[in-house]
C-alpha cells in the first residue's frame, strides 16, 4: 500500500524484488571468492616471536600464498601458478608445536650445508645473508658452529633424533641433506630454534610462502637491542601519540622477501 492508502503497482514490487535478488546474489558471489581465497590461495598470520627479526616482527600479521608450492596441474599451472622451493624463500610449514612455523630456507635437497662462526657454507660457497642478524647471546656452538665437531656430549637443546641423524649425514664437516628435505634457519640468528635444534622440513609439510604484511601491532622486542623506529611509536607519548602508536603503520601492506 501507499502513503495514500493504494496499492503499489506490480511493476514497483517486481522492481524491489528484482533489487534484492541481485543484492543476494552480489553477497553469495563474494562469500564464494572469499571462501576460495581463504581455503586454496591466502591466509592470515602473526608472527608469533622474535626468529625472523628484523624481516618479520612480533605483531606482525601477514597474508600468504598456500597454492605457490601446490603440485602442478593444467587448472593451477594456469589460474594459480606455483614453482619449487628456492633457496631464500620464507615458508610456513607444519610443525608440532606451535603448529606453524615460519623460516628462510637455506639448504636444499643435495647440498653440502655447514655453519662456521656463524656463516653458512653451500657446496663450499659462503652465503651473501643481508637480511640475517645476530643480536648478542651467551656462548652456543649449535648457534655458531654446525654441523658440531664433537659430538660427545650432545647439546641438551637439540633433539635427540635428530642429533643421531645429524651425525650420519655429515661427510667430511659438511651436512649432506637427504632428497625431499630442506634445512631452514630464522633470520634472527642467535635467537631461532630451527634446523638446527630439530632437523629438517620435508617438502610435503612445506604449505605456504608470505606474500604481504596487511596489518602490524606494535609489540616489543625482547631480543633486538636496536629497535626499528616503529616499534617505538607511542612508548614515550601520552594521548593521541598512543592511540597513533598501538600499531606500526609504516610496515603495512610490505611485501614479504
Amino acid at each position: 500500500m501507499t502513503s495514500q492508502g493504494t496499492p503499489e503497482a506490480p511493476e514497483t514490487l517486481h522492481g524491489q524484488g528484482l533489487a534484492l535478488a541481485e543484492a543476494c546474489a552480489s553477497l553469495f558471489r563474494l562469500i564464494v571468492i572469499v571462501l576460495f581465497l581463504h581455503t586454496f590461495v591466502l591466509q592470515p598470520f602473526m608472527i608469533p616471536s622474535e626468529s625472523m627479526e628484523r624481516t618479520l616482527l612480533v605483531g606482525d600479521f601477514l597474508l600468504f600464498n598456500k597454492q605457490v608450492y601446490a603440485p602442478g596441474g593444467r587448472f593451477t599451472s594456469w589460474l594459480l601458478p606455483y614453482r619449487e622451493v628456492r633457496r631464500g624463500d620464507i615458508v610456513v610449514f607444519h610443525h608440532p608445536q606451535p603448529k606453524y612455523l615460519v623460516k628462510r630456507v637455506l639448504g636444499l635437497p643435495g647440498d653440502r650445508l655447514r655453519i662456521r662462526d656463524g656463516r653458512v657454507w653451500i657446496n663450499g660457497q659462503p652465503l651473501n645473508e643481508p637480511y640475517a642478524v645476530f643480536e648478542p647471546v651467551g656462548p652456543n656452538q649449535t648457534q655458531f658452529n654446525f654441523p658440531a665437531r664433537f659430538y660427545d656430549p650432545p647439546n641438551p637443546e637439540v633433539n635427540p633424533e635428530w642429533w643421531e641423524q645429524m651425525r650420519r649425514l655429515t661427510k667430511d664437516d659438511d651436512l649432506v641433506i637427504p632428497a625431499g628435505q630442506y634445512f631452514v634457519l630464522g633470520d634472527n640468528r642467535n635467537h631461532s630454534k630451527d634446523s638446527r635444534y630439530w632437523g629438517f622440513v620435508d617438502r610435503n609439510e612445506i604449505v605456504a610462502r608470505p606474500l604481504v604484511i596487511y596489518f602490524s601491532l606494535t609489540e616489543p622486542s625482547t631480543t633486538d637491542a636496536q629497535l626499528a623506529a616503529d616499534d617505538r611509536l607511542g612508548h614515550d607519548r601520552d594521548g593521541p601519540g598512543r592511540l597513533i602508536g598501538f600499531a606500526r603503520w609504516k610496515r603495512i601492506f610490505q611485501v614479504v622477501r
